[in-house]
């Protein structure tokens, strides 16, 4: 019987709330179906199973917040058979009523709000009382509501610090800059872009993305995490983009980004962008990114010095992109160019081996054809 347990959905993640479950025993399931929405104190995240079988027990009724690594289903795999059907109770004798079935949470949460379980249907497993029951039968005026956005926008933040605390607290950064030429890939994006349809243009940030893939696929120390005191090289690159939200930052994985042509990965760019600003990201995007990359160009900011989302050892900065001056053949001529920043880990890489990456993504940026 294999188990479904609350996944890590992030490195400061300590626990999160089950909201809904999209399955229900009896369900057949294949590895990379949505299961469940699991709220972080970062988004709701649609969490993803990876076994393929039968649904068999569901542990966890919606609304209850339980930690990382809490077992929350049973998924019968095939050729196993079902759980045996526990014996009947005995009837219950005369005496005090039988006890309510209800979460932990429900009942807490009913304590708070006075209201009496024994006069509510459940709506959960085996027929148990959820928040959500104990919630619908309260009165609760409308006024109240608005309240949690502030809250989950202030969670939020503090989830953010406490990962930027660690990262500063645990690894030795050093950082590098650069300044790119972009002229070559500006002109041939122009032309790309004169011969596709209004919504398949591709954007800059697309050229830049696929540039940092295939650069780490050529310098790994770059491309993985840092786990139980050593590195973890990452086979493929699954690129980490940092999106601004109104309740603060998230950077959900493009997966296996180096595989992927410039016309499929701004693609996925935008539909990564719309799902997490709609509250809609997976659980596989939001837990393995193996490096990050921040853009704050559209902000113009021309310069970025980003903190490193740990167990990643590497972040990527790209500012505004400007027209600069640039001295060719001995004239100054004016050209577009980016500067581009990077956050290594000392403990994986070090600045030779990050100068080569640097290199590695303007090298890319000058034929951009080949991206």
């Amino acid at each position: 019987m294999a188990e479904f347990r609350m996944p890590s959905l992030g490195a400061d993640m300590e626990a999160g709330t089950l909201t809904k479950w999209l399955v229900k025993p009896g369900d057949v399931v294949r590895r990379g179906d949505l299961v469940a929405v699991v709220q972080t104190e970062k988004a709701d995240v649609e969490v993803e199973v990876f076994t393929d079988g039968t649904v068999e027990k569901i542990l966890v009724s919606e609304g209850e917040k339980v930690p990382v690594g809490a077992l929350l289903a049973t998924i019968r795999r095939e050729g196993e058979a079902a759980e045996a059907a526990p014996a009947p109770a005995p009837a219950p004798e005369a005496g005090p009523a039988a006890r309510t079935r209800a979460s932990p949470a429900a009942r807490r949460r009913a304590e708070e709000l006075g209201i009496d379980l024994a006069g509510l249907s459940g709506s959960g497993p085996d027929g148990s009382i959820t928040i959500a029951d104990v919630e619908a039968a309260t009165p609760a005026p409308a006024a109240a509501k608005p309240a949690a956005a502030p809250d989950r926008a202030a969670a939020m933040r503090r989830a953010i610090a406490a990962a930027m605390s660690r990262s500063n607290r645990e690894i030795p950064h050093y950082y590098l800059g650069t300044e790119i030429d972009l002229g070559a890939a500006m002109r041939w994006l122009s032309e790309q872009n004169a011969a596709r349809p209004v919504t398949e243009r591709i954007l800059p940030a697309a050229l830049l993305l696929r540039s940092v893939a295939l650069a780490a696929r050529e310098v790994p120390e770059m491309n993985g995490f840092w786990l139980d005191g050593s590195f973890r090289p990452s086979p493929s690159v699954h690129l980490g983009v940092a999106i601004s939200l109104s309740t603060g930052l998230v950077a959900p994985a493009l997966h296996d980004a180096e595989k992927k042509t410039l016309g499929d990965l701004m693609k996925d760019l935008r539909d990564l962008v719309t799902r997490a600003r709609a509250g809609t990201l997976r659980s596989s995007e939001v837990s393995d990114p193996t490096i990050t990359v921040t853009n704050l160009g559209d902000l113009g900011v021309e310069t970025v010095y980003g903190v490193i989302f740990p167990p990643q050892v590497a972040l990527v900065g790209f500012g505004r992109i400007l027209e600069r001056p640039r001295v060719r053949n001995g004239a100054v001529q004016p050209a577009a160019t980016v500067l581009a920043t990077l956050s290594g880990d000392h403990r994986a890489s070090d600045g030779h081996r990050g100068g080569i990456f640097l290199a590695a993504i303007d090298r890319l940026l000058q034929k951009p054809e080949a991206l």
